[in-house]
C-alpha cells in the first residue's frame, strides 16, 4: 500500500492521535469515508453536456421558427 509497512502506518496513527485525540478519530474517519463516496459518486455519473447555444451574457438563445414561403 504506497510502499508503507505496518511500522509506518502505526507511527502515522500514533500521531494522528496525538494531535486530533482519540475522540476526534471517528468523526474524521466519518467525513473522509463520505468524501470518498462522494468523488466515487461524481466519478461514475455520466458526464452531461450541454450544447444549447448561449448569447454574450450566457442567456439561452431563443431559435426562430420562420418559415419561408
Amino acid at each position: 500500500m504506497f510502499g508503507l509497512g505496518v511500522g509506518e502506518l502505526l507511527v502515522i496513527l500514533v500521531i494522528v492521535m496525538i494531535i486530533f485525540g482519540a475522540g476526534k478519530l471517528p468523526e474524521i474517519g466519518e467525513g473522509l469515508g463520505r468524501g470518498i463516496r462522494s468523488f466515487r459518486r461524481e466519478i461514475k455519473k455520466p458526464e452531461e453536456i450541454d450544447i444549447t447555444p448561449e448569447d454574450e451574457d450566457g442567456e439561452p438563445v431563443e431559435e426562430s421558427t420562420k418559415s419561408d414561403s
